[in-house]
């Protein structure tokens, strides 16, 4: 329970504020809702005054706030879904690699990218339910014990039924990371921190494929397994989490959700308690729930559409050695680290829809030299186009946040992620299909071959218009969609009986303090 007692008039307002309420489809609910989708794009004046210059200019200076048992736990989410990432890309790095070794076509392998996308929901729903319920430990522990032993297994995959085979498996492991890890790094985070957090944790996503990147250099180019190695080497990251994960008690938010559900299911089962919650939570989220799924599925199309085939336009479109291409990657994901940690940030004051539909504007205008120029000019294009890309997923994690159920927060936020996987799954092979509609002439009129002999096609045309109906497809998402910045991410959240009477009465003994109108009349 929230004491009212120790809270200011501010901090009660505050909280009412922030209550989410079930939906009410009336016409003039729906006319209100409507006609304030601009106007509350805007972080009011009042609530910019609370912070000062330092805090909005420097991203890092709120960091402070947060303690070293804080600092723990966002690392070991950080930390996990740099693996997970890291873990995914090792297939998008050796596409033509692994299409050569199990004799298919690379659209083929894109496939086994396909598989995980659309089976990454499915993880979600298993490890969100245990981690809301239990705590978030195990599900965490037993996801990377899963996704050590399916890389070790794709390292020795002989046949393509094989690899679908473990990559199915795969997909259903690393469904359920996001929403744990993601619990995990922001639930105990100051309200001050959480904008830039969200950014640094996000990231952890462009850490994991710039990992990617720098092993795919070191190891699988150098070595006599090649792809294989890459495999094998990441199972083995995976280990020191476990343990470091083992010894590592629930962050505060949790016990305190644990606590208050253990008095509840006093008079009843915990099942049933459980399955009470989740119909009120359904009932009063429900609807923001589908929007989270809808608004998932664009940012997952930006970021698959933008990344998963880049690296084969880069070697096989533009014939980008191993080290340009390498590079290039390089760049690109630093771009994406630098526009999470900006753009995160700046989402606590401009506010998270704006600040997603400033960097889908400036996004497009990178679309052209990130797709098209041949020069090391292209290195600037793929830089600014990420940083704008993983800038606006940098607002997701506390955006989903603040918008799901305090006590599903794993749940909702992992499957409403996940979904959007499912809905993005084809990106690379509706790519690479479409693609192959337009492939590249010599001056002679014949289709130009590559080294290996197989067509070369314009990935450039087909990723550029792609990207561009995905940067403007969340424009409109955003605008029309609810904001809940600033929620307090406790159970306590939607509790608003004992703070709306003493808000009541502060009303009414401010409406008492009033002095009476004097009314006087000009002669």
């Amino acid at each position: 329970m929230i004491d009212v007692q120790s809270m200011t008039s501010f901090e009660r307002r505050e909280h009412l504020k922030h209550v989410m309420h079930p939906p009410k489809f009336t016409s003039e609910n729906i006319k209100k809702y409507a006609s304030t989708r601009f106007s509350s794009l805007f972080v009011p004046r009042d609530e910019l005054a609370q912070y000062s210059k330092q805090e909005i200019f420097n991203p890092f200076s709120v960091l402070r706030e947060l303690t070293w048992k804080q600092w723990n736990f966002f690392l070991l989410g950080f930390s996990a879904w740099t693996l997970d990432a890291f873990d995914f890309f090792c297939v998008s790095l050796n596409t033509t690699e692994i299409a050569r070794d199990l004799k298919v076509t690379v659209k083929d392998v894109t496939w086994g990218i396909t598989l995980v996308l659309m089976l990454r929901s499915v993880g979600a729903v298993i490890f969100g339910l245990w981690g809301d319920r239990y705590g978030r430990k195990w599900p965490y522990i037993t996801n990377l014990v899963l996704l050590t032993a399916i890389q070790i297994g794709t390292g020795f995959v002989t046949t393509y039924k094989e690899f679908l085979g473990v990559r199915a498996i795969f997909g259903i492991a690393m469904g359920g990371i996001y929403g744990t890890c993601s619990a995990i790094a922001m639930e105990d985070c100051p309200k001050a921190a959480r904008g830039v957090i969200s950014g640094m944790f996000q990231q952890g996503y462009a850490f994991g494929y710039l990992f990617a990147i720098l092993f795919q250099r070191v190891l699988a180019d150098n070595t006599k397994k090649g792809w294989r190695t890459l495999f094998w080497f990441s199972a083995g990251l995976a280990v020191p989490l476990i343990i470091w994960r083992y010894f590592t008690e629930e962050t505060d938010t949790f016990k305190k959700q644990q606590q208050s559900f253990d008095e509840h299911a006093k008079t009843t089962s915990k099942a049933k308690e459980f399955k009470e919650e989740g119909k009120k939570a359904m009932k009063t989220y429900g609807v923001v729930a589908i929007y989270a799924v809808l608004m998932m599925a664009g940012f997952n199309f930006m970021s698959h559409g933008s990344q998963d085939l880049y690296p084969t336009l880069l070697s096989v479109q533009l014939g980008f050695g191993k080290n340009k291409s390498a590079v290039t990657n390089s760049v690109a994901n630093l771009g994406a680290i630098c526009g999470g940690l900006t753009m995160g940030h700046a989402s606590t004051f401009l506010g998270r829809r704006l600040t997603v539909i400033i960097g889908c504007v400036l996004g497009g205008a990178m679309i052209y030299p990130w797709a098209f120029l041949e020069n090391n000019g292209i290195m600037a294009g793929a830089f600014w186009l990420q940083f704008f890309v993983q800038g606006n997923w940098g607002v997701v994690p506390i955006h989903l946040s603040e918008l799901s159920p305090p006590q599903f927060r794993s749940f909702v936020g992992g499957v409403a992620y996940q979904l959007g996987n499912l809905a993005s799954s084809a990106s690379s092979t509706i790519e690479a299909t479409i693609g192959e509609r337009f492939p590249i002439y010599n001056p002679d009129g014949t289709p130009k071959k590559s080294a290996s002999g197989a067509t070369i096609y314009d990935y450039s045309k087909t990723m550029a218009i792609f990207v561009g109906a995905v940067f403007a497809y969340v424009i409109v998402i955003m605008f029309v969609g609810p904001e809940n910045r600033g929620a307090d991410l406790s159970i306590d959240r939607d509790e608003t009986d004992s703070i709306a009477d003493v808000v009541d009465e502060e009303e009414q003994f401010d409406e008492d303090k009033k002095p009476d109108v004097v009314y006087t009349e000009r002669v």
